[in-house]
């Protein structure tokens, strides 16, 4: 029974919301049709400041925009029903004005009276201020904004999809939140654009309210004149003042509506509401309050000037000022005072040395500067603690193994905004970020510059400036890639776990990837390792895949691939000693040709390579096959034709790919990986059959 009663409160709840939408628009009909008695008129006159009210409010108290995404449609439902009140009053002025100021209400009755001292002129004067406020101020101001965020929303969303994509493959967020992402920028560019024609609903009701105030003044003379035999000065007074306590009560809750559309639209999204946001930006430096206290003084002691008022709001600010100082000293004493447990390891410092005291290498870690020690904070949930998680587990999944736990400390010898990526101790990566700032990196093409601090990306080395908040649209709508500090820094480890992927991987992991796969296929490893391979030497030819970017997700084909040709190559003078690995490792190259090429070249599409002249290929191989390797005047040669076929097939939008005979791919991939990271080097065994080979631009050809 309980269950019953609980679901049926439930359902009833959700019907509730259903209707609340079709009982407003039966309201509103009503209003406009029937005649409603002065007791109506009241409380629905009461309802709607309410409803203004409330509706400031919550404008005032959300974060972002989209937090208030129904704002449009509650705006044209709040003016339609505030028209259908102007029209529902005005009936009842019209047809019972005669009878007394009482006759449309009380509400009507104490704005006519009580708030314009039952003057018509003077009521006539504010009506028409409110009018003039809400229309050329407010109102215009709101439109404008309205309109330019937009246009300006529109032109940055393909720049916003694109940074989305870009944190998606990098392995920042994953499927679920990219889809998150997406919709929250197809809503809020919607959301503009429905501000942007609501705010005309806001323009429209202020016009509407100014002549409906002239035609019930006209109306009610000629009423009050022919038909209840009233004098031209007594029919002006009643019906005069009637029409603008009706106009006031409605002008009142349209500016408060105006004034919430404009602070939905103006402000900026952080993680403040308006409020907080004023506060702390306007009082949260004690030197301008000095200041300002300081100038109301001065002019406090000017004779003929109101010197107490003056001199008692700037003792205020002056008090507020040194209160404000004295909490902000206390919070950097108690940040630079030792705690108990810095004392505590200042007097394990002096004790006798143990090998408590040895400490071992972190394989992965990340050392940052004080003021980045908020990005990675369990205490303010530190962004850069999801991101690194979420990239982790994206490399995972594209390379094949899991990488080392990323720890992460802060080094007070590194400069404020610095942080340095280590590996197994030593530094890999440099770099720096400005919480609160975006870093705008010029993929090239750019439109304009940006005022900012000019630095260059550190993952990629692309020229980038630091910008603030409000320049972030702006950047994106330039051609600008806008990124927070905490994906620069994400963006930096998760390039260097690709780069140093071989040096990741250890026999422990080989070890945890055999358990894996043995879960699946327990026969297939089940001998493989140490009677077939041994994991040395597996490790070995893992590590070079990894270096030349070739993932081992498909750790299956490897043991197979492994299995089926190690017997042959390891048999004794198969090859000679040391060249095992490199042997094992031409031969995976081969079995997993296909997912190699398609790394490289998605699709189906024909592929469009580098290649080597005929003539230096057979220089090359003779060299290779006598000295095993090449003279420095050719490797340098080949190194200055390489980079320029390398830039030949980025200015065309191909993969820098080098095809070459099976014979010298490892030699040249090693030699030219060190000059040109970019550039990969397949052999010609690699490429499946089905495929369509193309020669674009070729190495060594005479010009």
């Amino acid at each position: 029974m309980n269950n019953f009663f609980a679901l049926l409160k439930q359902n009833g709840g959700q019907h509730a919301r259903l209707l609340a939408g079709p009982v407003l628009i039966l309201m509103v009909m009503a209003m406009m049709i029937l005649p409603l008695p002065p007791f109506f008129l009241d409380l629905l006159f009461t309802f709607n400041i309410a409803l203004a009210v409330m509706i400031l409010l919550v404008a005032m108290f959300t974060k972002k925009p989209l937090d208030f995404a129904a704002f449009p449609a509650v705006l044209l439902f709040a003016t339609l029903l505030r028209l259908a009140l102007n029209v529902a009053s005005t009936r009842v002025v019209l047809m019972n004005g005669h009878k007394g100021p009482d006759a449309a209400g009380q509400v009507i009755e104490a704005f006519g009276h009580f708030l314009v001292g039952g003057s018509f002129a003077v009521g006539l004067i504010v009506f028409v201020i409110l009018v003039i406020i809400n229309f050329v101020v407010i109102t215009k101001g709101a439109g404008r904004i309205a309109e330019v965020g937009a246009r300006f929303t529109l032109d940055a969303l393909p720049g916003k999809q694109m940074a989305i994509d870009a944190d998606l493959n990098a392995g920042l967020i994953g499927e679920d939140d990219a889809r998150r992402r997406r919709a929250e920028v197809s809503q809020e560019a919607e959301f503009y654009g429905s501000m942007d024609g609501a705010s005309k609903f806001v323009r429209g009701d202020a016009v509407a309210g100014l002549l409906i105030m002239v035609i019930n003044v006209i109306g009610g003379l000629v009423i009050g004149v022919v038909q209840h035999g009233l004098s031209f000065s007594e029919a002006g007074r009643v019906y005069t003042l009637l029409t603008i306590g009706d106009g006031l009560v409605a002008q009142i809750p349209a500016l408060i509506i105006s004034t919430a559309a404009g602070v939905v639209v103006s402000r900026v999204a952080t993680d403040e509401d308006v409020g907080q946001q004023m506060v702390n930006q306007l009082f949260r430096n004690p030197v301008v309050l000095y200041i300002t206290a300081a100038i109301l003084g001065l002019m406090g002691l000017i004779p003929g000037m109101p010197n107490l008022v003056f001199l008692l709001l700037a003792a205020i600010l002056g008090a507020g000022a040194w209160l404000m100082q004295k909490h902000q000293n206390e919070q950097v004493q108690q940040a630079t005072e030792p705690n108990d447990e810095v004392l505590a390891a200042a007097d394990s410092a002096a004790s006798e040395a143990s090998w408590n005291d040895v400490s071992m290498v972190d394989p992965l870690g990340l050392e940052v500067g004080y003021r980045l020690i908020s990005l990675v904070d369990h205490a303010q949930n530190g962004e850069l603690l999801h991101r690194i998680r979420s990239l982790r587990k994206k490399f995972a999944q594209e390379v094949g193994f899991l990488p080392p736990v990323v720890h992460i400390r802060d080094n007070l010898e590194l400069k404020p905004n610095d942080y340095r990526i280590l590996l197994a101790g030593v530094e890999i990566g440099r770099g720096t970020a400005t919480p609160g700032q975006w870093l705008a990196i010029d993929p090239g093409g750019v439109t304009m510059k940006l005022p900012g601090t000019p630095t260059t990306d550190p993952a990629f080395g692309l020229p980038a400036v630091w910008v603030d908040v409000s320049m972030r649209e702006q950047a994106q709508i330039a051609g600008y890639t806008v990124v927070d500090a905490s994906t620069v820094i994400a963006t930096h480890i998760n390039h260097l776990l690709h780069r140093h992927g071989a040096d990741l991987l250890g026999r422990q992991e080989v070890q945890q990837l055999l358990d894996h796969v043995g879960r699946e296929a327990p026969k297939l490893v089940e001998d493989f390792v140490p009677q077939t391979l041994s994991l040395s030497l597996l490790l070995k030819v893992l590590r070079g895949l990894l270096a030349e970017d070739v993932p081992i997700r498909d750790m299956r084909s490897i043991v197979e691939t492994l299995a089926e040709h190690a017997p042959r190559i390891l048999a004794p003078g198969a090859v000679q000693p040391g060249q095992e690995a490199g042997e094992l490792l031409a031969v995976l190259r081969v079995a997993l040709g296909r997912a190699i090429v398609q790394q490289w070249f998605p699709g189906e599409g024909e592929l469009r390579v580098i290649g080597l002249d005929a003539r230096l290929e057979r220089v090359m191989t003779q060299a290779l096959t006598s000295s095993g390797a090449l003279e420095p005047g050719l490797a340098e040669s080949v190194l200055t034709d390489a980079m320029r076929a390398t830039q030949f097939q980025e200015e065309h939008g191909d993969p820098p790919v080098l095809v070459v005979p099976p014979i010298l791919r490892a030699t040249l991939s090693r030699f030219l990986r060190h000059h040109i990271p970019q550039l990969g080097v397949l052999s010609n065994a690699e490429i499946p059959e089905e495929r369509i080979l193309r020669v674009t631009t070729i190495i060594g050809q005479s010009e």
